[in-house]
């Protein structure tokens, strides 16, 4: 019944906002179309853009479709552009719950109330979304920290909506053949991947200790300190960190910070994370990101929220950086050679057909500040031109795509002369020369050390047993071959009587033959 009454709303809100015309706009079929539109004849003439009537159903159907249309709003590779501009504005605003289920959450957790936890306890939460909310306390040994709270029964909700999801999918798919390019159903699940990892508060906290790791020595990032005593899957604790929102520039030029440093600090952080670590933050938009005011830490950010993070390995990384550096010397060529070698691009894609391509989509952007580039409507060619030369768009990139565009928005609020290349171009050349040539040699090594420490005491012992195995035959091969004489002979013993058969039945032929003939002359 629950279900029932959830479609309901879904198919409700669908036909106030008119979804059933974006979807059919998408058909090449004018007769069905008017036959659907006719089925609405007495809903009034929307005029709204369809961009914002989708942003406006989402919204109304709630935090988990409000969260699908974030991430459909990263696919940029599948969706409109107007339709992805206007998804990406949805905001996660939820109203908090009540504060006696954190602390019962608190308290199933942890095995005690916050009150016997901590010296002090905040039941008035500080900010609230979809999947948990925040809460402020104070350890028993005076340090600050803020509790974050899984959002009572989020996994059933969660599971009730996916599937639903799912089904609709599939009706999409039976019934709009042009819909397998879209790929909804991989679409959904990507979602529902991403959201379940929400769920598990314990990733985040790991998330969070190992982008912690890695700027452990850094001067332009800090991430607050897990505290494990006290987290579970549905809670953590962590450092309290006070800053400036990055998104109140005012404030921030108030307090005497250099707007144009932390520009370029920002997009130091970014290529610092994916090509250094192949680990970033992907959720770096506005509300994620303070900078801090104290003087000892003074106009370092401050990363907050790490439910969604990116990985790269080795491949990507080099596949990026070659790009990366090929792009800021315009070498379009090496662009398209690139893209074939890795095999996103088919073999059979002509190198200088792809470097025209390319070169239509970026030329545009070079020598101009950041305030006069659209990050987006690049990306949006990138794409058409990757769909036209049947350029597979890699998963792991889709979390990258949305990061930089997070920069994009980030830069242009600090600093709109930013040049982006010109900031990122010395740290990429600096980091493969420390990838390539003799310097990555040396790295290489002193990372391999302690494995050639532990082989190289085992080669003479392992070269001798190699010489004896290479001399005596295994004993497994030993009996192979056995068998495989064994088996020739019964072969040969087979044949020798097949042989002998048939040669007796041929004399027998002949002698039949020989007396029919001679011996009636006997």
């Amino acid at each position: 019944m629950l279900k029932f009454l959830r479609l309901l709303k879904i198919f409700t809100v669908a036909t106030k906002y008119g979804l059933d015309e974006i979807a059919m706009s998408g058909f090449d079929a004018p007769r069905t179309a008017r036959f659907v539109s006719g089925m609405f004849f007495w809903r009034k003439r929307i005029t709204t853009p369809r961009g914002i009537r989708l942003r406006l159903a989402l919204e109304e159907l709630g935090p988990i479709f409000i969260k699908f249309g974030q991430v459909l709003s990263t696919r940029r590779d599948l969706m409109p552009p107007d339709i992805a501009d206007e998804l990406s504005r949805l905001q996660d605003r939820v109203p908090p719950f009540p504060s006696d289920q954190a602390i019962a959450q608190i308290t199933a957790s942890l095995g005690a109330h916050p009150d016997q936890l901590f010296a002090s306890f905040d039941p008035v939460p500080v900010a609230s979304a979809s999947i948990a909310q925040v809460h402020f306390a104070t350890l028993k040994n005076g340090k600050e920290v803020a509790i974050k709270v899984l959002r009572p029964g989020m996994k059933k909700t969660i599971d009730e909506d996916i599937a639903l999801m799912y089904m609709a999918t599939g009706l999409i798919e039976r019934v709009w053949a042009e819909s397998r390019r879209l790929k909804p159903r991989e679409v959904v699940a990507e979602f529902d991947k991403y959201l379940h990892d929400e769920l598990d508060l314990m990733r985040e906290a790991a998330n969070a200790a190992q982008l912690r790791r890695n700027f452990a020595d850094s001067e332009l990032l800090m991430v607050p300190e897990m505290y494990w005593d006290y987290c579970s899957s549905s809670v953590i604790v962590m450092e309290r960190m006070n800053g400036i929102p990055v998104s109140q520039i005012d404030r921030l030029a108030a307090e005497g910070v250099d707007l144009k440093k932390l520009s370029s600090d920002g997009v130091e952080i970014f290529f610092t994370q994916v090509f250094r670590d192949g680990f970033f933050h992907a959720d770096m938009h506005p509300g994620n990101i303070l900078v801090s005011i104290d003087p000892a830490t003074f106009g370092r950010y401050i990363a907050l929220d790490f439910g969604i993070v990116g990985t790269l390995n080795d491949f990507d990384k080099d596949y990026l950086s070659q790009n990366f550096l090929a792009f800021f010397r315009r070498d379009y060529k090496r662009v398209a050679e690139a893209h074939i070698e890795s095999g996103w691009a088919p073999r059979n894609t002509r190198v200088d057909e792809l470097e025209s391509a390319v070169r239509a989509c970026c030329e545009p952007i070079f020598d101009r500040p950041l305030k006069d580039i659209s990050f987006g409507q690049i990306l949006l060619r990138l794409f058409q031109t990757s769909r036209r030369f049947n350029v597979e768009v890699q998963p792991q990139l889709v979390l990258l795509q949305k990061t930089l565009l997070n920069i994009e928005g980030l830069g242009r609020q600090l600093d709109p002369d930013l040049d982006l290349w010109k900031t990122a171009k010395p740290y990429l050349e600096r980091w493969m020369g420390e990838q390539v040539g003799w310097r990555g040699l040396v790295e290489r090594l002193k990372a391999e050390a302690p494995r050639y420490a532990h082989i190289f005491p085992q080669l003479p012992r392992l070269a001798h047993r190699a010489l004896e195995q290479h001399a005596q035959p295994h004993a497994a091969t030993q009996d192979l071959l056995t068998m495989l004489v064994l088996e020739q002979r019964r072969t040969n013993r087979l044949i020798g009587f097949v042989a002998w058969l048939a040669g007796g039945i041929a004399s027998g032929i002949i002698f039949a033959a020989l007396f029919a003939r001679y011996g009636q002359h006997l």
